[in-house]
């Protein structure tokens, strides 16, 4: 008998005052590193795209190909690289470090500069253009087109993830993240199955990429940020990276086990509120790490919370 990938989701309400003021349902799924899905929320197979749940696998070319070594770049750059900054200053000087060390103009990044801001440094996927360059300008690739799907680069990322999901790469959908660079469509399985298998220790690049992150989470994200500050508070148990439209991917470190998540609506509160609800439920945040975490982000103003209802069903 096959095993079910669907199960009821989880539902999120927006309480004011005790009485249902909006509501959210989210879906999840628990996958190991041989890709077996473990438990569900939802649909296992619902399929969207990965956006910035991506970034540490775009990192694989950087540590695949010795480009730290290279420029003598540390794991707080390999960090920036893996993350959604908030263009604070340790962030945008970190995204130029590379540049500088690499010898390449900041005028080569091609992210979009953010609005009321003046420079593409400052945009939140700027780390991971800046490995992009880098990796470009070590393998002696353009410049000019770092960008485009069929760039030598972009080829490389795409057969690095789709070899862990021992997938063909040409069976992935690509279209352009926000930033430009190319983002694929896949299912949540899939995704927890990446997450699986970078928190597992497998792979020396993965395991080098998780150190970075996980030692560095003021780099992930930002001050206050879901990401950075579940793994600051859990001290490397964990690796998180969230993605845009409701997508959270998390990895518990040591155990290759991948959870993601992704609010039907993309709502970002609901994401978090799962997280935080599942993490507690597995085990793989303490009750102290939990009510740190409900304080901050299932309070939403003095007279309104968030609730969680719902659970992870066993396959």
């Amino acid at each position: 008998m096959a095993k079910r990938t669907k199960a009821a989701a989880i539902t999120v309400n927006l309480l004011r005052e005790g009485i249902i003021e909006s509501v959210h349902h989210v879906q999840a799924v628990v996958c190991d590193s041989r890709g077996r899905v473990l438990s569900v929320a939802g649909d296992a197979e619902h399929p969207t795209f990965i956006r910035s749940a991506l970034k540490p696998f775009q990192a694989l070319p950087v540590t695949a190909t010795g480009i730290l070594e290279r420029y003598q770049l540390s794991d707080r750059d390999l960090a920036i690289m893996c993350s959604s900054h908030a263009a604070e200053i340790i962030h945008t000087r970190q995204a130029f470090n590379i540049l500088w060390r690499a010898d390449i103009d900041p005028s080569a990044l091609q992210c979009p500069i953010p609005a009321g801001k003046t420079s593409p440094l400052e945009h939140n996927c700027s780390g991971k253009h800046a490995g992009m360059l880098a990796v470009c300008k070590a393998q002696n690739w353009p410049l000019a087109n770092y960008l485009d799907r069929h760039h030598p680069l972009q080829k490389m990322i795409l057969s690095k993830f789709a070899e862990i999901l021992k997938m063909p790469p040409d069976e992935f959908i690509g279209v352009h993240d926000d930033c430009g660079a190319p983002v694929y469509l896949m299912t949540i399985s899939q995704m927890a199955t990446l997450y699986a298998v970078l928190s597992s220790g497998a792979s020396l690049d993965l395991e080098r990429i998780v150190r970075a992150m996980t030692h560095h989470p003021e780099m992930i994200a930002g001050t206050g940020r879901f990401d950075t500050q579940l793994m600051q508070l859990t001290q490397g148990e964990v690796v998180s990276k969230a993605g845009a439209e409701g997508v959270q991917c998390i990895g518990k470190v040591g155990e290759g086990m991948g959870l993601t998540i992704k609010s039907n609506d993309g709502s970002k509160r609901a994401k978090f509120a799962v997280a935080i609800y599942l993490l507690q439920q597995m085990g793989w945040i303490t009750p102290s790490v939990s009510e740190i975490l409900t304080e901050q982000f299932l309070s939403i103003g003095t007279f309104a919370r968030l609730e969680v209802t719902g659970e992870l069903a066993m396959v």
